[in-house]
């Protein structure tokens, strides 16, 4: 669990993350190396959950070293899945990373959603529906390590 204290907004009690696997944590399917790493830092403070449509895949062997609960979903409904998984898990409790169109809808139930630009690049309305935009899944990590960061972007 994490706790953010936000001044001049409500505090935040995160249990679960929720991340979106293709063009948010994975390239062309692959988890690197050092992303491997960082789930599993973060794995030892929040329930980590991956969704994905497993466009590749192999989602479930590029995570058979991690511990994290991966989820997949049938190729239509992206959108819907994804909001309904949030809300499932407790979207008061939840933070959502992701960087594309079908993310939209679990940025918006989520208490705190991350939007990543990344090699694949972002939706715009990824972006304006997200509370937090990043370059990368690495600042994403380190956000969620470093709370001060979250904090200072999102205080009054």
């Amino acid at each position: 669990m994490i706790q953010i204290d936000i001044p001049g907004r409500k505090n935040l009690v995160m249990e679960n993350i929720v991340f979106d696997y293709n063009g948010t944590l994975a390239v062309d399917g692959n988890l690197p190396e050092d992303v491997k790493e960082a789930l599993i830092e973060l794995a030892k403070r929040l329930n980590v959950y991956i969704i994905t449509a497993d466009t590749y895949g192999n989602v479930r062997s590029q995570c058979s070293e991690l511990s994290v609960k991966v989820q997949t979903f049938p190729k239509g409904n992206a959108t819907v899945y994804k909001r309904e998984f949030v809300e499932k898990l407790g979207a008061e409790n939840t933070v959502a990373v992701g960087n594309g169109l079908n993310d939209i809808e679990m940025f918006k139930a989520a208490e705190l959603s991350i939007a990543i630009i990344g090699e694949e690049g972002c939706s715009t309305e990824a972006l304006i529906n997200s509370h937090i935009v990043v370059k990368d899944i690495k600042d994403v990590f380190s956000m969620i390590l470093k709370v001060d960061r979250i904090r200072a972007t999102l205080r009054d």
